[in-house]
């Protein structure tokens, strides 16, 4: 196994390379303000660049290193489509096998869409889910859900499109191609990532499943961005093993992610032999357009966008670029490879960094696609905040400075229990003079209800998107439903409150 391991070194910090992305790196930090950042690029199949900038944890005095751990989110994809990928070389799985032969309970909300949805459906986003759909199941953490939850929650999510004809993201059949890999692969999907993947690759810090992070060490705690300022989210030392892991919970340092980037653009021997050319094609290949956006032709003179298995392709300056993104919960990351030349880049970062994460890869990316371009960090930072406030102006949020608690008698008619079949029961009871919503399977979801003009709203105690309660009183022996809705319509898709579809099902607890 250790001959699958390739060192990873950069050149010397005196490189004239190393100037031009300082300057890049250091520009990107001073416009966001960021707490913390690993940052590694590849040439010609050679490590050119390594740079760690801030701390571990905002005032800690803790240094980023290229050996910190990070969450790389969605990154994780890439890693579970590998080992499905490995799965089919052994013989055990094969990409057009109908679910329900590795998950008998598994089911979507259309019968004909269950008998019909094949190992690769789960890894492509074109389900038929709503983008996001069921993600409340994931997060906010920590939460109850079980895998075993998310395989019977299915079914009640309605579909927001029809079966294989588009492209909208989600989390949720990530977490079901884990499960797949699990049955075909005899052992948890914890267990299989560290077996097949982690360990022949020698991704020796790279953590999945249960594990603690002062045995550990070394570990990069995310951060919110609040009053100007970044404020750590604070986690326990012992990491449990997550619902999401398949979909985005696994940690690496910059080291482990440089090596598992070369093992995509200049693989051995060996690692040929570790996952074979056919399923690295596979894996790599178009199979779900995705639509261009107007920013995407106008930057990169794109013409094409699609989704592979846990890897996103699209055309940039005429070169083919292989990438995908993580955002999870105050971290941020992105690895972006130009097969055709053997070259690409990884960051991470461990705070608030959507612009700062949209800018920096832009201007990476333009180093290889078009070096001779003159735009740069400030350029693509104004672009987005033109681009935000333009928005802001057409979209306006709703005015909240005048919401007000609303009291438990204006609320009498709607106070209860109430249920969703797929995320379960929740109580929206008074409370020392307030009413109060709790989810029963997510504690975090816990806010008081608010009277905005008209209408009311949840506001939540720990910092997640707000959102609208809508009640439907009692008709044709029907009980009294509740819909809810973002209260910024362009907020987080995983703030999938628009899916839901509860009915009062008694009152509220004496």
């Amino acid at each position: 196994m250790a001959s699958l391991v390739v060192p990873v070194h950069a050149e010397s910090s005196s490189t004239p390379s190393r100037v031009v992305f300082d300057k890049i790196v250091d520009a990107t930090i001073a416009r966001y303000h960021l707490p913390g950042i690993a940052v590694g690029v590849i040439e010609n199949g050679k490590v050119v660049y390594t740079a760690t900038r801030g701390e571990t944890t905002a005032g800690s005095g803790q240094p980023i290193t290229p050996r910190t751990l990070f969450k790389i989110a969605s990154n994780s994809k890439a890693m579970t489509t590998a080992l499905l990928g490995r799965l089919v070389d052994q013989g055990k799985l094969r990409w057009d096998d109908p679910v329900t032969k590795y998950l008998p309970d598994f089911r979507m909300h259309d019968p004909w869409v269950t008998a019909n949805m094949r190992v690769a459906d789960l890894l492509t986003h074109s389900s038929g889910l709503p983008e996001g759909g069921g993600d409340l199941m994931l997060w906010p953490e920590p939460n109850a859900f079980t895998r075993a939850d998310i395989v019977h929650g299915l079914r009640f999510i309605k579909p927001g499109y029809s079966f294989r004809s588009q492209y909208q993201y989600d989390n949720l059949l990530y977490v079901v191609a884990g499960e797949v890999a699990a049955a075909a692969g005899g052992a948890s999907y914890e267990t299989l990532m560290h077996r097949e993947v982690f360990a022949p690759l020698g991704l020796d810090r790279c953590q999945v499943g249960a594990w603690n992070r002062d045995t550990v060490g070394d570990v990069a705690t995310p951060h919110r961005h609040e009053g100007g300022r970044n404020v750590s989210i604070s986690e326990a030392a012992a990491i449990p093993a997550i619902t999401s892991a398949a979909a985005g919970g696994i940690r690496c340092d910059l080291v482990d992610m440089l090596s598992w980037a070369r093992n995509w653009l200049v693989p051995t021997p060996v690692q040929l032999k570790w996952l074979s050319p056919q399923q690295r094609k596979t894996l790599q290949a178009p199979h779900m357009l995705i639509p261009v956006s107007a920013q995407r032709r106008a930057w990169d003179n794109s013409h094409i966008m699609a989704y592979g298995y846990g890897w996103r392709m699209t055309d940039v300056d005429g070169q083919w670029n292989v990438w995908h993104t993580g955002t999870l919960n105050g971290m941020y990351s992105m690895l972006s490879l130009l097969p055709d030349h053997h070259s690409g880049f990884v960051f991470m970062i461990n705070g608030e960094a959507d612009d700062a994460r949209t800018v920096l890869g832009e201007v990476l990316t333009k180093h290889f696609t078009a070096p001779e371009d003159t735009r740069d960090v400030a350029w693509y930072a104004d672009a987005l905040a033109r681009k935000a406030k333009q928005h802001a102006e057409k979209s306006p949020l709703p005015d909240t400075s005048n919401q007000t608690p609303a009291t438990p008698a204006e609320m009498a008619a709607w106070t209860g229990t109430y249920r969703d079949p797929w995320f379960g029961d929740i109580t929206l009871c008074p409370h020392d003079g307030k009413v109060r919503f709790a989810a029963m399977k997510s504690p975090t979801l816990t806010g008081t209800v608010m009277r905005l003009g008209t209408r009311r709203l949840v506001h939540w105690d720990n910092g997640e998107l707000d959102a609208w309660l809508d009640f439907h009183a009692a008709k044709d022996q029907q009980p009294i439903t509740l819909h809810m809705a973002k209260l910024d319509p362009q907020g987080d898709f995983s703030s999938d409150y628009e899916d839901l579809d509860f009915q009062r099902t008694g009152a509220c607890p004496p």
